[in-house]
This record gives C-alpha cells, sequence and structure tokens, in this order.
C-alpha cells in the first residue's frame, strides 16, 4: 500500500498562516505533522521560503528533533517505554510481543500504515510500568494478555471502519 495522500493546498494554507515567521519553524512544523501525520520532505523548501530560511535550516531542525517525522506513521503510533522502572518489570517481553503480534521491528510502519512501533527511553509514567502509549492514550501495568487485547481492540477499530 502506498503512503497517504497529502493535500497540497491544505499544506500551503498551513505554511502561508506563518509566512514570515521565523520564530514560528517549530509550530508550523508541528501543524504539518499534526494534519498530515509526518513532514512530507517537499514541504521542506516551501516552508524555508516562507520563512526567509534555507531548506537545510529546516531539514536540520526536522532531523534534530525526534518528535518529528520524514516519513508516514501509522494510524496508530505505540510507543513501548523500555526506562529503567518498566524494564524491571518486563517491558522487553511488551515489545517482543508487539513486535510478534504486528510483524514489524523497532521503528517499523505496518505496509497498511495501521501501525507503527516505537520504543522510547522514558513515558514519565513509571507508577505504571510496564508501559505502552497509543498515539495520546497511556496504558499501564501491562501484561501479555492485555496487550494482545489492546492490539485486536485497535485491529478491530480498522476492520470498523472498511465496513
Amino acid at each position: 500500500m502506498k503512503p497517504p495522500e497529502i493535500d497540497g493546498d491544505q499544506l500551503q494554507r498551513i505554511i502561508d498562516q506563518h509566512r514570515g515567521e521565523k520564530w514560528g519553524l517549530i509550530p508550523l512544523l508541528q501543524e504539518i505533522q499534526e494534519n498530515f501525520g509526518y513532514i512530507p520532505p517537499p514541504a521542506i523548501e516551501p516552508v524555508a521560503k516562507a520563512l526567509n530560511l534555507f531548506p537545510s535550516q529546516v531539514q536540520g531542525v526536522i532531523t534534530f528533533y525526534a518528535g518529528f517525522a520524514l516519513k508516514p506513521k501509522g494510524k496508530y503510533v505505540l510507543k513501548v517505554c523500555r526506562g529503567t522502572a518498566c524494564h524491571v518489570k518486563g517491558s522487553r517481553s511488551i515489545i517482543r510481543l508487539v513486535q510478534k503480534e504486528l510483524n514489524l521491528q523497532e521503528g517499523e510502519t505496518s505496509p497498511d500504515y495501521q501501525f507503527t512501533l516505537e520504543t522510547v527511553a522514558c513515558l514519565g509514567a513509571c507508577f505504571l510500568a510496564p508501559t505502552m502509549l497509543v498515539n495520546r492514550s497511556y496504558f499501564g501495568r501491562l501484561a501479555p494478555a492485555r496487550v494482545t487485547s489492546l492490539l485486536d481492540q485497535y485491529r478491530r477499530n480498522k476492520e470498523d471502519e472498511s465496513t
């Protein structure tokens, strides 16, 4: 399956709202990513032009911050914590289970763009260890059965949308 299409008019409207705001690069990139799920590489040059920057400056900011992505991510981005508390409580087995269930390695996106698997150093929810974040929803005190159930729930969401 190919990545989702980018609406060029929508992209241009977002860029136009920030035209001339050199200080607004990060908010502009955040807005683009919020709307499209990533920052399409063809957006770099128009962003640079609108903010009177070099494309290399825009590219440098995108690649510096881990929160920005130049490749499309899945509809559901799963971030499994591998911090100390989560590690001690079994996050490694949670990561392996998610990899097996979704047939993904860390940093990969499923061919249907439904899931992206990432690991993070800390989600800041140590008291819920082991923890996983799916988009903006936290899930803690994870056990294999609960992880399988969560993944099944998100898979069903996909099936519900296609009917």
